[in-house]
């Protein structure tokens, strides 16, 4: 018989698929799934005036990216002078003509000593974007620019400090403006548009004012005094404003009068010229006492976030009621998260700097910090046990506080709270806390490491190594050298990891508890698994299973440890061994988080083995338990294992079942 053969060709334009073939079977064509749209960016708070030239400056840059470019504009000024208000009228007006979403970082809540984590911010920048971040942090760079080569964006870049800063973090396109209150002409040679943003005129501010008060309160003169002394910033405008509509009786020129005689009172609050110090002033003495003990939390306070549960343990009375006064008067604004987690509120940098006046000669200033400290290093050891059994120095922490639903509530805790937690950290170090110090970065251990913040892990863990020393504790030098030494073995830095483990083995004959000794027996059979030397790997696993007999979670996790680097060394049968065992102990004393991370190595075991079938059921085993428990790094691994096997089988289904699930959790 002839066989014909078919021959088929493609011209012109086509969109959608295109299939050529000459026997096909059956085809599977999978739609891809809209990428999220971010709206990161807050809501204007209420009137707006006098920005027309700053708004046309804008919409001009938005018609150079819509045809296809960059635009970057820049507004510099004082702190309160409306930069925020500005970018967010704007947003509100025109987000439709951004169709991949705006997106917002404060880059004051990623820097630290002077550095901004400008790995970390493009990690949260791509999650909203739905990519997932490489794990080597140079790599999020060039993924950002591929991310938003086709997606018309907004970026909002608040408290930037240098033009390096906003160079690192240009996209391929889209618009990006940036909010400073440092002049940043370098940027001009970017094609930067920059603009300082002055304050507010008379006559602005008295529109502004008359917007909230209506036209019958005070007169023209009285308005304008109010916004000379107020130096035309709508955020001291705010204020009073706010506390003149409280109070339907207080007299405008009442108010100009007290401002009067504060002048000169309070040289703090000194930015280029203008003095707010009588402003705020006259705002927190009309304060009710709960308000102003929430405001000299935020004076005390050194991270950036305050909630109704801090204020209560801290010696707050009324701290539902003191955050809404505060709120009114535009000294607190609430944190715009999607996290489930409590309502957290943050204070204006002008506003912080002022409570910071105020409480630096308050009585019992010093006994109010040490509660902070004391809430955040409990909280955080709450959060660490409720992730489950493992080594620990300390004793439990955080009594009479409240405690964790789950593993999983606790983890987003802390990552909600990683600013104030590395925040409190460094206060506790300079104070020469040094009990709190170690103690506080030993409980941060799972969000570190869950997490993979590796600046803000190695920042305080090097704290945390030096406050151990100083506190004569031997078993915790090596657990704070140990923990600094994983961080920098999870950034391939395995010089730097062996030198801190070298270094933790000084402190070795002082030490008493045989388990922390076994840690450094973990970190060293890891490096040897990273430097091809499996069966040395085994070795060391060993001696740490060895080193925790009598530890049950211990022994479980050394013992997924020798499984791998049996696997890795070709005895994938000796390494089910081992896990059986392992699976056992886990199952009678209840180590959910063991009995979720083990069926994963069994996984990669058995595919070792050729048995694939058995594979699929162990890393869906995993990714089950790892879904129930929220640990999405575990069940980002379990999928991914799970996708390379249904490539091997051909099992079209479960292959894209895993990838779905795989964008899901990237997004």
């Amino acid at each position: 018989m002839e066989h014909h053969r078919v021959a088929n060709t493609v011209s012109g334009t086509v969109g959608g698929h295109v299939v050529q073939a000459e026997n096909i079977g059956s085809v599977h064509i999978h739609q891809s799934e809209a990428p999220p749209r971010p709206h990161q960016i807050r809501p204007p708070h209420g009137p707006f005036v006098n920005r027309e030239p700053e708004l046309a400056a804008l919409l001009s840059a938005l018609g150079q990216v819509e045809a296809g470019g960059l635009g970057i504009v820049v507004f510099t000024g004082l702190g309160g002078v409306g930069k925020t208000e500005l970018i967010a009228k704007f947003t509100e007006e025109h987000r439709a003509r951004f169709p991949g979403g705006d997106l917002y970082a404060d880059l004051q809540a990623y820097r630290h000593q002077g550095g901004v984590d400008l790995p970390e911010l493009l990690a949260g920048f791509l999650r909203a974007l739905g990519t997932e971040p490489p794990a080597v942090e140079a790599e999020r760079f060039t993924t950002f620019r591929t991310v938003t080569a086709e997606r018309r964006c907004l970026f909002f870049l608040d408290n930037v400090e240098h033009a390096a800063e906003v160079r690192a973090l240009l996209p391929s396109c889209g618009l990006v403006v940036v909010a400073s209150r440092r002049r940043l002409p370098a940027l001009r040679m970017d094609g930067a548009e920059v603009r300082q943003l002055g304050p507010l005129s008379a006559t602005a501010g008295a529109d502004l004012v008359r917007a909230w008060l209506g036209s019958e309160r005070g007169t023209d003169g009285e308005l304008a005094e109010l916004v000379e002394l107020c130096g035309g910033l709508p955020l001291a405008l705010n204020a009073v404003g706010s506390q003149l509509l409280d109070r339907d009786s207080l007299p405008i020129g009442r108010v100009v009068a007290e401002l009067h005689d504060r002048e000169g009172r309070l040289a703090v609050l000194h930015d280029e010229g203008s003095d707010l110090g009588p402003t705020y002033d006259l705002v927190y003495e009309r304060l009710s006492p709960q308000g102003r003990a929430l405001y000299h939390l935020v004076g005390v306070h050194p991270g950036p976030f305050v909630s109704a549960e801090l204020a209560c343990a801290t010696g707050v009375e009324q701290a539902g009621t003191a955050l809404k006064e505060l709120r009114a008067v535009h000294l607190l604004d609430e944190v715009v998260d999607d996290d489930g987690l409590e309502a957290r509120f943050r204070a204006h940098d002008v506003v912080r700097l002022h409570a910071y006046s105020r409480t630096r000669e308050l009585p019992g200033r010093l006994e109010l910090l040490a509660r902070v400290v004391a809430y955040f290093r409990g909280r955080a050891s709450l959060a660490d046990r409720a992730m489950g059994p493992r080594l620990r120095l300390q004793e439990a922490g955080g009594a009479g506080l409240p405690g964790f639903s789950s593993g999983a509530a606790a983890l987003e805790w802390l990552h909600a709270e990683r600013a104030n937690l590395r925040a409190v950290v460094e206060e506790a170090a300079g104070r020469q806390w040094h009990g709190e110090v170690w103690r506080l970065c030993e409980s941060l251990w799972p969000l570190y490491h869950g997490r993979k913040l590796y600046q803000d892990w190695i920042a305080t863990h090097r704290l945390g190594v030096e406050s151990a020393q100083w506190d004569n504790q031997p078993a915790a030098v090596v657990r704070m050298r140990n923990q600094l030494a994983r961080a920098h073995f999870e950034r391939k830095e395995y010089p730097l990891a062996a030198e801190q483990l070298a270094l933790a083995a000084e402190q070795v004959p002082l030490v008493t508890d045989r388990r922390v000794v076994g840690v450094l027996y973990e970190t060293d059979g890891l490096l040897c698994l990273a430097d091809g030397r499996p069966g040395r790997a085994v070795e060391r696993f060993t001696l740490a299973r060895e080193a925790n007999r009598g530890d049950a979670h211990g022994e479980i996790v050394q013992a997924y440890n020798v499984a791998q680097a049996l696997i890795a060394d070709a005895r994938p049968e000796q390494a089910l061994a081992v896990l059986d065992e392992a699976t056992a102990q886990a199952g009678r004393t209840g180590d959910d988080d063991m009995l979720m991370k083990l069926p994963l190595v069994r996984a990669r075991a058995h595919r070792a083995l050729g048995q694939l079938d058995l594979a699929v059921a162990h890393a869906k085993d995993c990714a089950r338990r790892a879904e129930e428990r929220k640990q999405y790094a575990k069940e980002t691994q379990a999928h991914t294992l799970l996708a390379a096997l249904a490539e091997e089988l051909g099992d079209l289904e479960l292959a894209e079942h895993s990838r779905e699930r795989l964008r899901e959790l990237r997004a």
